[in-house]
């Protein structure tokens, strides 16, 4: 996501009555945002009133987990090269091409995804472990869905 989309959901959400917001997306960012109330008291001497206006801040938490984002750098990600239906198996009965923890090398099927009557085979890039099935069988994927996460 790039400053001037980030800079307008800030103003947006300013200009709302939302007070907390968190958005994850697709390609693993994050964004956290919550407003923060103060009063703001303002003393006028020449008639001593006091007047008080709500203030709000929109306050970004620093508090991100850096070694997350570390340990993200480090993964290779799969995605879907075509929309249609992913398989982890052949059929329903057999075991799927791989799981969480399995090595996988260069060229080795991950699994299937089904476009108009096609079963593709979609083949890792690299060699690593499977650190995540992004999908679950026979969800409807798109182009560039993330399908595994895979530590070299």
């Amino acid at each position: 996501m790039d400053y001037e989309n980030i800079k307008k959901l800030m103003e947006d959400m300013g200009n709302s009555k939302i007070d907390n917001l968190n958005i994850e997306f697709s390609d693993g960012t994050k964004i956290s945002m919550s407003k923060e109330k103060e009063l703001e008291r303002q003393i006028d001497s020449t008639n001593n009133e006091i007047t008080v206006n709500k203030v709000q801040k929109i306050v970004i938490p620093e508090n991100i987990d850096k070694k997350e984002n570390e340990a993200e750098e480090n993964l290779k990600v799969i995605k879907s090269p075509m929309v249609g239906t992913f398989y982890s198996s052949n059929s329903p009965k057999d075991n799927p091409f791989v799981k969480v923890g399995d090595q996988v090398s260069q060229g080795q099927v991950l699994c299937i995804v089904e476009a108009m009557k096609l079963m593709n085979e979609i083949e890792s890039d690299f060699d690593g472990e499977i650190v995540e099935v992004c999908v679950k069988n026979e969800d409807m994927v798109e182009y560039g869905t993330p399908l595994f996460k895979i530590k070299s």
